[in-house]
């Protein structure tokens, strides 16, 4: 019985040994992210593995989108955040630099709904840009979403150390980035050759680190790593038939180097994982869900070795990371540097946003879109540092663009002008460093141009003259121009139609600024020549065969508000829209010898709507009207046909042939509902009434009743060469129906 005891005692010692955890030798782990572009995204899915095994990363230095992935997880976002993040995001919008159209400033918005091609031409000679996006919406990106340690410069002092490669392109040699500010670092070290510019960072131009070095395990080995898991998302070589564009077929010559590189460095790796991706291209974005899975499914085959490595290390302290969710910040402070043509007020202008203000982060990243939309900047960066009052300090670090020539195409058909070409030369900063002169040559069925010559003062009053010739021939009703001259019933030929030749030389000064941020507001001087004439009936004072119906210069003053949010000017699914004008008509000098003065009023509403996936109702009204002297017409309102540029009165509508409407009083509403039942293509239904007449508000007859309908149903596609619709329309007053089609961008 004694030694009953002495057994107990050493049986409770041996399971107290038994029960204790093995040593811990607590090995250093360095993470290592290699580049892929869109398979990229199976890192996510490792780390996903990584972290259910329960393994602490002591280091990460990834390349490309390595860098991405790396540098955000770095920050703090743990693998399930990241794939929420990258779940979200419009990978399409985000690397062509699509600016939401509503961000823009009107003169953007004229530009972005004319033009097909933009290319620079310096010299004469045309020259394609450095890639395709300027990589200012990924910056955007990376900047909100680091906003909670913009304050930290050295990348070591992050939640988990990091580094990242990018290439200096001028010396072929690695740049390893370990300093600075972290959505910069990881944007040129993802700033794929062809598909993004490059980043420039201390005078030193950084285009993608993959190009170089791929996979710097040797260089998360040199900061006292143990272990070393590895990812790579790289390319294999493909066959010719897997090389069908100029990308892959650029990504398989920088494959060359990166493949041989890796059988050593495969070696060096203590736990390599190379997730199942060899279906997918290296800009599969819309197939991320199914990345993101390769890469977990591949980590899980070694989970065993992960969990090992998990229990060889001592858990450490790790601070809650306290994420920006502040939907606002208030600026107290911009600081503007590298400006050199461009005034301070030129790019707060842009920026739309004041100081000692507050502003949404939506609202700010709309800003600097806009600034990047004028293209007169290769460059924007931007970091926030906060104050010691809470507020923040924004400073821009500008890299102005060189090229200060484009050569601008675009194409178009419609019923009234039918075909035309643009060639468009724009050249900037030429008498001033704020200016922007820019000429349209229109040819095809009608020879057409348009000048504009602009000084954007930002905040301030801008400068603008414009001269525009248009011109048009159409067969028009007998009454359109014969009811200025004779009765209607005297027509001695009882012709139904005229062919009539129509143009317009406009010129204005004009002065505009940002009313409220969100309107623009304008004045200015205008002289315009109109001149019709048919050759269908008559002979003029010298023996020629036709009829000179107008040939007057009209000189008049104007004003001009706009509001303008639509997120897009052809299939709107939001927005708000109005826009008033007012013409006051002083003097003339021409065939018009019995002109009195007059002036003309006119606005147009719009609100646009989605309601259901990919349903969106569009109301629109809109009316006009003279005030004073009839003894002019003119310049009545027009109204019928659809898609062509819209000058002087000359108004849309559905069911009628352009210019087939006219009085010098107008109403028009209209209703829309359209279907994108594909991408990019829609599917739509319409209705519009008006009244037409003259006179309509001293008789009462505007709200008697509905003197014109029409009915409209059609398709259109969205091109980069603007928008293709083909639209039916049926009047029921005229018991007929009418084909409306329009191609391209109006202009």
């Amino acid at each position: 019985m004694k030694q009953v005891p002495i057994i107990l005692l050493m049986l409770f010692i041996a399971n107290v040994g038994f029960a204790q955890e093995p040593q811990k030798d607590d090995p250093k782990v360095g993470l290592v992210l290699s580049g892929g572009g869109a398979k990229g995204l199976a890192h996510i899915g490792v780390l996903k593995k990584i972290e259910e095994a329960g393994i602490r990363i002591d280091y990460i230095g990834g390349t490309s989108m390595g860098a991405i992935v790396g540098g955000l997880y770095a920050s703090g976002y743990s693998a399930h955040q990241l794939d929420s993040i990258f779940r979200a995001v419009d990978f399409d919008r985000l690397i062509q630099d699509d600016i939401p159209r509503s961000a823009k400033t009107f003169y953007e918005k004229n530009e972005t709904d004319k033009y097909a091609i933009t290319l620079p031409f310096e010299g004469f000679q045309l020259r394609l840009p450095s890639g395709i996006s300027k990589g200012q919406n990924v910056y955007n990106l990376f900047s909100t979403l680091t906003s909670h340690v913009s304050d930290i410069s050295d990348f070591s002092k992050l939640p988990i150390p990091f580094f990242c490669v990018a290439t200096n392109i001028e010396t072929s040699e690695a740049v390893i980035l370990e300093n600075g500010y972290l959505p910069q670092a990881i944007s040129a070290s993802g700033a794929l050759p062809s598909l993004f510019s490059p980043v420039v960072i201390n005078d030193t131009v950084l285009v993608d680190g993959g190009v170089v070095n791929n996979y710097p395990i040797d260089e998360v080995r040199s900061k006292g790593m143990d272990i070393i898991i590895g990812v790579d998302v790289q390319d294999s070589l493909r066959g010719r038939k897997n090389l069908r564009s100029g990308l892959e077929v650029l990504v398989q010559i920088n494959n060359f180097r990166t493949i041989n590189d890796m059988k050593k460095k495969r070696e060096k790796t203590d736990l390599y994982i190379k997730p199942d991706i060899e279906n997918f291209t290296v800009v599969a974005f819309d197939e991320g869900e199914k990345i993101i899975a390769s890469g977990y499914d591949e980590a899980a085959k070694v989970k065993s070795e992960l969990e090992a490595i998990a229990l060889r290390q001592k858990a450490r302290f790790s601070p809650d990371i306290s994420f920006n969710k502040a939907k606002k910040l208030f600026i107290e402070e911009v600081v503007v540097m590298g400006n050199e043509n461009y005034t301070r007020s030129y790019v707060l202008g842009k920026l739309k946003f004041r100081v000692n203000d507050s502003v949404t982060y939506k609202r700010f990243n709309e800003g600097v879109n806009n600034l990047s939309a004028t293209g007169n900047f290769q460059d924007i960066n931007y970091r926030f540092v906060e104050t010691e009052g809470g507020g923040h300090k924004v400073v821009f670090q500008l890299r102005e663009s060189e090229v200060k020539t484009l050569l601008r195409l675009g194409v178009h058909y419609d019923d009234l002008y039918r075909t035309g070409a643009l060639i468009n030369i724009t050249r900037k900063r030429l008498f001033t460093n704020n200016d922007i002169a820019s000429l349209d040559l229109i040819v095809g069925d009608n020879l057409r141009y348009d000048f504009n010559y602009y000084i954007d003062k930002g905040n301030y009053w801008s400068v603008g003259l414009n001269s525009s010739f248009n011109f048009f021939d159409k067969d028009v009703p007998f009454d359109f121009v014969f009811s200025e001259f004779f009765d209607v019933e005297e027509n001695p030929t009882q012709l139904n139609e005229i062919s009539l030749e129509y143009s317009d030389l406009t010129n204005q000064l004009y002065l505009e600024t940002l009313f409220r941020r969100s309107f623009l507001l304008g004045v200015g001087l205008e002289h315009k020549y109109l001149r019709y004439l048919s050759e269908t009936i008559g002979v003029d004072q010298n023996n020629n065969p036709r009829t000179i119906f107008e040939s007057t210069n009209y000189f008049s003053t104007y004003g001009y508000l706009v509001y303008d949010t639509y997120d897009n000017s052809f299939f709107p699914k939001e927005g708000l829209y109005f826009s008033g004008d007012f013409h006051l008509y002083l003097f003339a000098n021409g065939l018009n010898e019995d002109f009195d003065s007059f002036s003309i009023a006119k606005a147009k509403a719009g609100y646009a709507q989605t309601f259901l996936t990919n349903f969106t109702a569009l109301i629109t009204t809109e009316g006009g009207f003279k005030i004073g002297s009839d003894a002019t017409k003119s310049l009545d309102f027009f109204v019928g046909g659809f898609g062509f540029k819209q000058i002087n009165n000359i108004i849309p509508l559905y069911g009628y042939e352009a210019l087939s409407v006219r009085g010098d009083t107008y109403l028009k509403s209209a209703l829309t509902f359209d279907w994108e039942f594909l991408s990019k293509n829609h599917f739509n239904v319409a209705v519009n009434i008006s009244n037409v007449g003259d006179n309509l508000f001293e008789s009462g007859e505007f709200i008697n009743r509905i003197n014109y309908s029409g009915f409209a149903v059609g398709y259109g596609l969205e091109t980069f060469l603007g928008p293709i619709q083909l639209k039916y329309a049926y009047s029921p007053e005229r018991k007929t129906d009418e084909w409306h089609v329009t191609a391209g961008f109006k202009f």
